[in-house]
């Protein structure tokens, strides 16, 4: 049976597709294409066979079948090293399809303007997902594009090689697999919004659909490349007012600051990040004296660090973040006059606007060993009513000792942090031994860890860590407890006149 190439285009996205089929039929192939599609070529002065005719069958169910046929997925699949195959074709009269244009109805665009359920599914594209898994399949024979940039590439290679190469082929072939895997990802996710059954998250088969939303210069280093993903349907919770590209990095410190921002976001509040873990954080009666504050605790590290502010950033507080070298400031809100001060004085300077929430409820790390997941919540606040006073209560310390839970549940483990008259003072974390920490904390702090408090982001192994803030002066420690030496250490803490809260929950973060 003599073969005429043949290309069969079903596109919604109609972009270049007239140009595309215009070169094609002038080297003599045939395009085979149906309903708007067809009707847009015929527009553009090009000849088209009708689906219909080659089939047989009209479209039926109000458009919903069209290419569902053997006529059309024979000619797709059809192997034609195989003699089987081809007898098949030969005995059926099944038309050779070799290219494959396609691209899907905008499901994503359906879930962010309208997820109403019968909206959504009218929206998911069954004819268009299975043409492309088809000619993907069978990318030996037939060339499958995907999106409006394949089609130079096409006709540049058909034109010097009189055929797409097999390299090319592949690198579609896989492109395709890429758009139908993400494009289930985002009916999964829509359909799971609309429907109000909500992913717990850890399901035994957990699909990771990613599009690319940015590449960055580099990873943590620079022989590293990278680049930032997000879910199909999912948004950056910010928006970039001002100032350079965020790296690899930033975005790391970036999360740190988000959280902190959402524990501290009851008051007004500040903190600064650096190499993702606080090296100072703060309450204030404004945000230029919580970011003073926060900045005190620790200003060498402080130099190109992360802010965080919790409130609106005004010109007061624009003026004093301007004095330090800071990499990123990210805050709810900014007036005019702020942020135009801001972007003019520190052009580098990253300024984001914190929009609320989080991409994902799920906190994924890649290691040599597979990819670990677990749920990305905060911790519970400790509650003066379900946990434990060791010695005498101090509750008029309980503001500060709730400051420096927050502090220690965002540091670097093993963390402990100390806090006197609503700010940090001294920051321990990132210590193999907890009594390191301890150490570093009290002499961070020097004289002002006298009459402080003191938090650990998990139990005290020994009473060694006790008797050094005590040393230093603390009155009061929150920890969670746990040890297989509690009793010994709650001893301690009377004994040295600590008073000590037993709030039940580790906070580690490695």
């Amino acid at each position: 049976m003599e073969h005429k190439k043949r290309a069969l285009i079903s596109v919604f996205d109609k972009s270049g597709v007239d140009k595309l089929a215009q070169e094609l039929e002038k080297q003599g192939w045939e395009i085979v294409s149906s309903s708007g599609t067809a009707r847009f070529l015929k527009d553009a002065g090009v000849s088209v066979r009708e689906i219909a005719d080659l089939t047989g069958y009209p479209h039926m169910l109000g458009g919903r079948v069209k290419t569902l046929h053997p006529s059309v997925f024979g000619g797709i699949l059809a192997r034609r090293h195989f003699d089987e195959d081809l007898t098949d074709v030969e005995q059926f009269g099944i038309p050779l399809i070799d290219i494959v244009v396609c691209n899907l109805y905008p499901f994503e665009k359906a879930a962010r303007t309208n997820n109403d359920l019968e909206n959504l599914l009218e929206n998911i594209d069954i004819g268009g997902v299975t043409l492309i898994r088809a000619a993907a399949k069978n990318f030996h024979q037939v060339i499958i594009a995907t999106e409006p940039e394949d089609y130079s590439i096409i006709l540049e290679e058909i034109k010097n090689e009189g055929n797409v190469t097999l390299q090319t082929r592949e690198k579609m072939a896989l492109k395709a697999f890429a758009k139908t895997s993400i494009y289930d990802s985002m009916i999964f996710e829509g359909l799971s919004e609309s429907v109000g059954i909500r992913k717990s998250g850890l399901e035994k088969e957990l699909p990771l659909a990613l599009k690319q939303k940015r590449t960055l210069r580099y990873g943590e280093n620079p022989h590293q490349q990278a680049s930032l993903y997000l879910p199909p349907l999912g948004n950056e919770p910010w928006e970039q007012l001002s100032g350079k590209d965020l790296s690899y990095n930033n975005i790391l410190d970036l999360d740190c600051a988000l959280r902190g921002i959402s524990l501290l976001q009851n008051d007004t509040g500040a903190l600064v990040i650096k190499h993702t873990t606080p090296c100072g954080m703060a309450y204030g009666n404004t945000p230029e004296e919580a970011y003073t504050k926060a900045f005190a605790c620790d200003p060498l590290s402080a130099f190109g660090g992360v802010v965080g502010i919790t409130r609106m950033v005004n010109m007061e507080t624009a003026e004093a973040i301007s004095k330090n070298y800071t990499e990123v400031l990210v805050a709810p809100e900014y007036d005019t006059d702020t942020l135009n001060f801001l972007s003019e004085k520190k052009p580098s300077l990253r300024i984001l606007k914190w929009t609320g929430g989080k991409v994902s409820n799920l906190q994924l790390t890649g290691t040599w060993s597979g990819i670990l997941a677990q749920e990305d919540s905060l911790p519970n606040f400790p509650d003066k009513q379900k946990g434990q006073w060791i010695g005498t209560p101090r509750t008029d310390l309980w503001n500060d000792l709730v400051l420096a839970w927050k502090i220690a549940a965002l540091s670097k483990s093993n963390a402990v942090a100390i806090v006197k008259d609503r700010e940090a003072t001294g920051i321990g974390m990132g210590f193999c031994s907890r009594v390191f920490a301890v150490d570093f904390a009290v002499q961070q702090a020097g004289e002002k860890a006298k009459g402080a408090v003191l938090a650990s982001d998990a139990f005290f192994p020994f009473s060694d860590g006790i008797e050094k803030a005590a040393e230093a002066g603390i009155q009061a420690i929150i920890q969670p407890g746990g040890s297989k030496r509690d009793e010994e250490v709650f001893k301690t803490a009377k004994d040295l006149g600590i008073s000590m809260f037993i709030s039940d929950w580790r906070t580690f973060r490695h």
